[in-house]
C-alpha cells in the first residue's frame, strides 16, 4: 500500500536549513521554523520503500558530514568527540540500510525534488564559516533541530508508509539512537552555554 504524504526530504530540509545564529542561540531561539515557514512548497509525493531507503541513507549521510566537520572544527573537545561519535554511529546505521536494501533487491530512489540535499549543502556552508564557541553552539543547535525533524518524520511519515517488515524493523531498531543523539546535543549545548556565561 502506497500513501500520499509530504516528502521527508522537505521536512528535514527545514531543520537542515535552519542553522540559527549564535545570537539566536544565546537568546534561546534554537527551534526550527514550523508551519508555513518550515519549508517552501512542500511537495506531495508517493512514498514507497525504495524512496524511504534513499531518504534514510541521505539523512545518515548528512549527519556523517556534519559530524566530520564538528570532529575537525569543533572548539571544545566535547564537540569534537560528539562529532566523531555521530560519524561512527551514522556510518554503521547507513551501512545497515544499504545492506538491507541489497538483500531485498531494493534500489534506493531519491525523492523527485531533493530539497534535503540542497538544504544540507547550505547548512554545511554556514557551519564551515563559523569558528570557536559560535561553531560549537550553532552545530549543536543544528543537531537538535535535525534529529527532531528526523524523529518526527520517522514517527509520522516513514513508519506508516513502510511496507517491508524488515525495513520497518530496522527503522524501529535505530530510531532510539536518533533520540539519544538529539538529547546529547541538547544537553551539551546547555553545558557549554553555562560555561560560557560563568
Amino acid at each position: 500500500m502506497l500513501i500520499q504524504t509530504t516528502t521527508l526530504a522537505a521536512l528535514v530540509a527545514a531543520a537542515v536549513l535552519f542553522v540559527p545564529s549564535p545570537t539566536a542561540i544565546r537568546d534561546g531561539a534554537t527551534d526550527p521554523p514550523s508551519g508555513a515557514d518550515a519549508a517552501p512548497s512542500l511537495q506531495v509525493q508517493t512514498l514507497d520503500d525504495a524512496t524511504i531507503v534513499a531518504i534514510f541513507d541521505a539523512a545518515n549521510t548528512a549527519d556523517i558530514e556534519t559530524g566530520k566537520l564538528a570532529a575537525k572544527q569543533g572548539a571544545s573537545s566535547e564537540v569534537r568527540a560528539f562529532g566523531a561519535m555521530l560519524v561512527h554511529d551514522h556510518e554503521q546505521v547507513r551501512q545497515m540500510g544499504r545492506d538491507l536494501a541489497k538483500k531485498l533487491g531494493v534500489t534506493p530512489t531519491p525523492p523527485a525534488d531533493d530539497a534535503g540535499a540542497r538544504a544540507h549543502a547550505e547548512a554545511m556552508t554556514r557551519l564551515r564559516a563559523l569558528s570557536g564557541a559560535d561553531f560549537d553552539q550553532t552545530f549543536l543547535a543544528h543537531e537538535v533541530s535535525f534529529h527532531t525533524a528526523v524523529i518526527s518524520a520517522i514517527n509520522t511519515t516513514l513508519m506508516p508508509a513502510i511496507m517491508n517488515a524488515e525495513l520497518k524493523a530496522l527503522v524501529t531498531k535505530v530510531a532510539p539512537a536518533f533520540e539519544a543523539h538529539r538529547r546529547a546535543a541538547a544537553d551539551m549545548a546547555k553545558r557549554l552555554a553555562t560555561r560560557g556565561t560563568q
